[in-house]
């Protein structure tokens, strides 16, 4: 666990370049449709993701419950399929495709591989990785995402003491717009440190309302005993997850969105306390997310522990293209490598 701790060290430190940047209220329209002139001039297909539709292609129940039975990987623990989860409502991504994301932050390139990169190498990476990962499993299409860290815990207390830094609407604007030209799906993530999901996660609400823009809420950064980000690992509790899937399940019955994809980061048994309490509903498909680094059988014995032996819905892994790398056998896990050692197969696959 030590080599999973000091990663928040490193990202606290990266922190420090963004001290002068402010909460921004956004004065362009995100999500605005912009026109497909050019995209069409060089033989590309418009992206409709960012579309607000009358109607979501129906749901096929009985597709959906041979893929989840497809996904346990032949697991024999009777764990996997989750048994009496609800079907979600039309239009639901997982378990038809897999999505496949490129995770950090526009400000840092010390957060991953998302800001690391200038955009347009970044997005032919991504295209990159989609391919390998279609090439692996040809059974499950691949949906690329941005996941794009919108609250930011840091070292440094703020004018509120709360040790987190919310990035400014404009920034979301230009990952939206990134997005758009990979044809990906968004997901605004919140490390909520000092702070608390419920002040959090309101203030993002207008994005939440676009079909393409999903969530995720990370337990590594939420100091509910006051403790400074990066000292200790953080908590969230089932009573913190059915907020927010409650909250977004509200935006999609408002908004007439389909499911929204709620992450949940884990690599301890503490950072999610009582997870069976966990309610699941058709408005949300929730994604526990194997969120660990280190080497290939360390990330095993995590994901065994805290993702298949405690199951909520789908699951996630995180890989990192240099943490995962420093330690014997200098490594980073394969597409092929990670569908052949984890059951249930992962649905979301996260790039740092």
């Amino acid at each position: 666990m030590k080599h999973f701790f000091l990663s928040a060290s490193v990202l606290l430190l990266s922190i420090t370049l963004l001290t002068n940047c402010n909460q921004s209220n956004g004065t362009s329209k995100p999500g605005s449709k912009q026109s497909a002139t050019a995209d069409s001039a060089k033989g590309e297909t418009e992206d409709t993701l960012s579309e607000v539709k009358s109607s979501y292609p129906p749901l096929d129940k009985k597709l959906y419950d041979s893929l989840l039975v497809f996904n346990a990987h032949g697991d024999t623990t009777g764990r996997w399929p989750v048994k009496n989860t609800p079907y979600p409502l039309n239009g639901a991504i997982l378990p038809f495709k897999r999505v496949v994301a490129f995770y950090g932050n526009l400000y840092s390139k010390k957060m991953g591989i998302l800001g690391e990169l200038p955009p347009k190498e970044m997005l032919a990476k991504l295209k990159g990785e989609v391919k390998h990962w279609e090439k692996a499993d040809p059974k499950t299409p691949v949906q690329p995402a941005l996941h794009y860290i919108a609250v930011v815990a840091q070292g440094d207390g703020g004018k509120d003491g709360k040790y987190r830094y919310r990035m400014p609407f404009k920034q979301i604007d230009s990952v939206l717009v990134l997005a758009k030209k990979a044809h990906a799906i968004v997901f605004l993530d919140v490390q909520v440190a000092l702070s608390n999901i419920q002040a959090e996660l309101p203030l993002l609400e207008k994005y939440l309302a676009m079909p393409q823009v999903h969530f995720g809420m990370d337990p590594e950064f939420s100091m509910k005993d006051g403790s400074k980000p990066g000292r200790k690992i953080g908590t969230y509790d089932a009573a913190d997850v059915n907020y927010v899937s409650g909250y977004l399940a509200g935006i999609v019955k408002k908004n007439n969105l389909p499911p929204k994809i709620l992450i949940v980061h884990r690599f301890t048994k503490k950072m999610v306390t009582n997870y069976k309490n966990i309610k699941l509903r058709k408005e949300v498909q929730i994604v526990m997310d194997m969120d660990g680094w280190g080497e290939p059988d360390l990330k095993t014995g995590t994901y065994r522990y805290f993702i298949n032996q405690e199951p909520v819905q789908f699951t996630g892994f995180k890989l990192f293209y240099k943490n995962d790398i420093k330690k014997k056998p200098f490594h980073m896990l394969t597409p092929e490598e990670v569908l052949s050692r984890y059951k249930p197969y992962p649905i979301y696959i996260q790039y740092q």
